[in-house]
Formats: C-alpha cells, structure tokens, sequence
C-alpha cells in the first residue's frame, strides 16, 4: 500500500471522532434507466453538507499535531470550505478568521456562523473572491496565523480520500468506475489517488462544469492554467484555475476521460432528483448524476459510484434553477412579438397557442408605433415540439418575431 493510501486510511480513523460514514446508496431509480448498479455516494450528508469538511478537519488536524501552539486558522470561501473551516474550528477548540466576498448570499453566511458559534469571526471584503483571497493572506502573514486552503493541499487532498476509503469498505468490492466531480481537483485527487493504489482495475470519469473547465484546459496544456472566464452559477465547482498540488496528482488523465455538464442541463438534474428521489443536491453535487446519459453505453451492466458532492442549496434560488432547466430541454422558449395594432390581434396570437402551451410573461415594450407594438412574450410548454407548430402558424398568419431564448445578453437584460 502507498504511503498516500496508508495517510488515507489515518485520515479516515481520525474524521470517526467527527461523523459517521457518509451512506453509499443503491438508486434504483438510476439502476433501472440505466442498466446499471448504480450507487450514490451521499456527501450532501455531512454534517456541513458537503465532503468539505473532511479535507478542513484533516489539514487542521495534522498542522496541530506539528505544532500545538497553533490556535489561529484562516481560510477565504464563498460556500463549502467555510462552512467546513467553522466546523473544524469549533471541535478543535481555536479561532477560525473567514473571509467571504460582500456578495455572498446571506444564508451562506448565517450557515458559517452556525457551524463556528464563538470560534470564529467572519469577515466580508471584495465583490470578486480573488480580492477576498488576496485580503485572507495578507491577514494572515500579519497576524502569523495558519492558512487553510480549500484543495491546494497535502492534507487537504488527504482528508477528501476518505471518501474512496469509505466506498470501498461500504461496497465490498472495487466499482467498476467512479465518477467524480471537479473543481479546484482535492476531492477528484483524494479519491483516485486512494482507488488506484488500492483497486488498479477501477475506471474513472471526470465531470466539471462547461463554464469552469479548468482540469480541460490543464491537461491540454500539460499544467494548471488560468481561465479567463468562469460561469460561476455551479460555485462549488466553479474554479478558474486547478490546484497545483492536485493536478500533479491527476496529471495522468487522459482527455475522454473528462466530461463538461452545461449549467443549464445541471440544473434539470437537480430538479429530476429532488422531484423523484427527494434528493437536494446543490449544482456541484450534481454532476456526477447529470453526465450518467452521455456515458449510458459505458456502463451498462456495470457496478458504478457517483459521488454526490455536496447539498447546499438555498431554495430562493429554486425559481432560478427551474427556469433553465426549461429552456435546455426547449419547453420553454421567450420571443420578441411585433403584435399589429388592431383590434383582435392579440385574440389571433393567443388562439395560435396550443391547450398545454401557457404564457408565462407578457410585456409591452414598446407603445409608440401607430402600426405595431412591440412584445416580450414567454410560454411554457409540456413538449418541445409545440414551438415548432406554433411558429409554423405565426409564420403563416404573417407575424414578425424573434427568438431570443438563447441570445444571451438580451435575455440578461429582459428576462
């Protein structure tokens, strides 16, 4: 056994005087579609909800035992990691500083200062996480305090193996692919670095979001790089840059290996297994469940553990998830009508519509022509099927629209 394997196994003792096991779950829900044994590996079932707190608890375990005197931890997060840091903070008895943008949902901050109580302080600076980050160390070289960071790190990555240790010991034998999402890489390099020494004949797949695909870009380019853009709707994997230190770990993937989740189409996911299993995955936590059809023909009849990563998911933002979950399965679709200003034509438009189609927002935009008024119109339907007819019919009675469904910055700007 390696010595990475062997500080896996230490890692794992250690988090018992923490929580339990997370379950390892047979879905048969997923079973069934896809002939296949599928299992979910709950991480959404922490006590923080998310597998965070393994790497934060096992990083400030091993930095203690080098050194006692240390008492002070600082760390800068939106989401997971902070709540993970505050958790850790208040078992080991020390004072956690947390850094968070100014733009962070205040349920994300109430969360943190639940988990740390007394032990920490929570400081909010920076409208962008990089002007976070870069006020948490300056503070911490001045107060000479511990960093902690989210994945760049031994421990860190050392603590996330716990989850493959866990997997094996709760199946019984070695899967015939796990599928990890990635972010920042400390999970995806934990797991397989654990898997690999431990069960060689185990296969993997990779899942990151299509707006953040920053392990894509480092193994085209042999390295970490830098994205210049990042979606960050799924924030808990939304990295413009993988670790150092993880990549190094995982520089042996190879590029099919890899798979990119479209933010909308996650969101479908979320919607499908909280509806039908009663789960509540956060975007993150739901990528290993969402590119299960892209690898349908893969794993048919074999046995294969998707790790949930994480659970925490505000339901304010629930309108907002369920709405692009509409447009990428095109049941939902917004146009800019030119509506003729004559008595009836509104009656015309609408008796186009079909018995299941439903308008969902109807705006006046423009007033001021003699002949036309401009209109912003969105419908739902039960098939998308049903915007081919209607256009078909719109097009045939001589209205003039737009689709602006997926033209994104006037969808942003209207809708």
């Amino acid at each position: 056994m390696t010595q990475f394997a062997l500080a896996a196994l230490a890692a794992t003792r250690a988090l018992r005087t923490l929580f339990e096991p997370t379950p390892l779950q047979r879905n048969d829900f997923l079973s069934k579609r896809f002939g296949a044994d599928i299992w979910l590996k709950r991480e959404d079932l922490t006590p923080v909800r998310s597998y965070k707190l393994r790497g934060a608890f096992t990083a400030m375990r091993k930095r203690r035992e080098a050194d006692p005197e240390a008492r002070h931890f600082v760390c800068a997060s939106a989401g997971n990691h902070a709540q993970g840091m505050a958790f850790a903070c208040r078992h080991f008895g020390v004072k956690g500083t947390i850094f968070m943008p100014v733009t962070t949902p205040q349920q994300k901050i109430d969360k943190t200062r639940a988990f740390g109580g007394d032990a920490v302080e929570i400081v909010l600076t920076g409208d962008y996480f990089d002007q976070t980050l870069a006020a948490s160390q300056q503070f911490c070289a001045e107060a000479g305090a511990q960093f902690l960071a989210p994945f760049d790190d031994e421990a860190v990555i050392e603590g996330q193996a716990s989850v493959a240790v866990e997997i094996l010991d709760q199946l019984g034998q070695a899967p015939d692919m796990v599928i990890v999402p990635v972010g920042g890489g400390g999970l995806a390099a934990g797991v397989t670095g654990y898997l690999r020494a431990t069960a060689p004949g185990t296969d993997f797949r990779f899942v990151e979001p299509l707006g953040g695909a920053s392990l894509t870009a480092a193994v085209d380019a042999g390295a970490p790089v830098t994205i210049t853009q990042v979606n960050s709707f799924v924030d808990g994997a939304a990295v413009a840059r993988i670790g150092d230190r993880p990549f190094a770990a995982l520089d042996w993937i190879r590029p099919e290996q890899i798979l990119r989740a479209p933010e909308d189409r996650i969101c479908i996911t979320m919607i499908e297994m909280l509806n039908v299993e009663g789960i509540v995955l956060e975007p993150a936590g739901a990528l290993s469940v969402d590119v299960l059809p892209e690898l349908a023909g893969d794993i048919r009849g074999k046995t294969v553990v998707c790790v949930t990563s994480g659970g925490n998911f505000d339901f304010e933002r629930l309108p907002e998830v369920r709405e692009r979950a509409q447009r990428f399965s095109g049941r939902k679709k917004y146009y800019i009508l030119r509506m003729p200003q004559r008595p009836g034509a509104l009656r015309e438009f609408l008796q186009m519509l079909g018995p299941e189609d439903d308008v969902a927002r109807f705006e006046y935009l423009k007033k001021s022509a003699r002949n036309f008024g401009s209109v912003l119109i969105g419908i739902e339907a039960k098939r998308p099927e049903a915007f081919t007819e209607l256009t078909a019919k719109l097009d045939a009675a001589g209205f003039s629209y737009r689709d602006i469904t997926d033209d994104a910055a006037l969808a942003e700007f209207l809708i």
